[in-house]
């Protein structure tokens, strides 16, 4: 069984930054996919960016593009969303998910293991 713990969400401005954290427990951490994912009220979840086991795929939602850049650290069982720019679009209760698939997929149809979700709020 896998666990994944969020961090690293919060308020923030328009145009802020924030990074949140997906620490995992377990020893096939570096063998999973990961993805964040996020669901605004009223919405439905989406993938917002997906990294492959070894961190040399990744994926992104066409809205995040050039403003947010998902990686990992093996050694450490954590992946990362660094996230500029931030638009009040982006509030939503952000999720880190894995894979026991080892790509970058953009389904949350493939993703078994979830995390509590961390909120992230951007004001205008």
């Amino acid at each position: 069984q896998v666990q994944l713990v969020e961090s690293g969400g919060g308020l923030v401005q328009a145009g802020g930054s924030l990074r949140l954290s997906c620490t995992a427990s377990g020893r096939t951490f570096s063998s999973y996919g990961m993805g964040w994912f996020r669901q605004a009220p009223g919405k439905e979840r989406e993938i917002v960016a997906a990294i492959s086991w070894s961190g040399g795929s990744t994926n992104y939602a066409d809205s995040v593009v050039g403003r947010f850049t998902i990686s990992r650290d093996n050694t450490k069982n954590t992946v990362y969303l660094q996230m500029n720019s931030l638009r009040p679009e982006d509030t939503a209760v952000y999720y880190c998910a894995g894979s026991i698939q080892s790509l970058a997929a953009t389904s949350s149809h493939r993703y078994v293991y979830w995390g509590q979700g961390t909120q992230v709020t951007v004001s205008s």
